[in-house]
């Protein structure tokens, strides 16, 4: 598993200001500046497990991780994510290990995501723990 990387983007402190920058597109977010991405954003913050997690876009993709930086355990992002230049958007679990499957809209990617959750990853405010 990598080890996530922070690089010159400002990141949020928390799982609620992660997704109030990405939906408000923050000057200095990462991912502000993507047209393609809000749809995603907005579709992914209606699916109250993945609004739970921590949004992470980078390279044209939108990961989820299990808590808000700073991140000292690499696995944060071990979950399937989207890659949002679609449609189709397409949806592959962690490192790009699998292609789960190709969705013809930011809803459908986001319950594709969701659909394919560990059944024990509960999201919190700060972290996302098992049962």
């Amino acid at each position: 598993m990598r080890a996530l990387k922070m690089g010159p983007m400002s990141e949020a402190p928390d799982v609620a200001t992660a997704w109030r920058w990405l939906l408000e597109r923050k000057p200095g977010t990462r991912g502000a500046t993507h047209d393609s991405l809000p749809a995603i954003v907005g579709a992914a913050h209606a699916e109250p497990r993945l609004r739970n997690l921590y949004p992470f876009p980078t390279h044209g993709t939108l990961h989820f991780l299990r808590s808000a930086p700073p991140w000292a355990d690499p696995n944060q992002d071990d979950l399937p994510f989207i890659l949002y230049g679609g449609p189709p958007f397409e949806v592959y679990a962690s490192a790009y290990a699998t292609l789960l499957g190709e969705a013809a809209t930011p809803a459908e990617a986001a319950a594709l995501v969701v659909s394919h959750l560990p059944v024990d990853v509960v999201g919190h405010s700060t972290t996302c723990r098992s049962r």
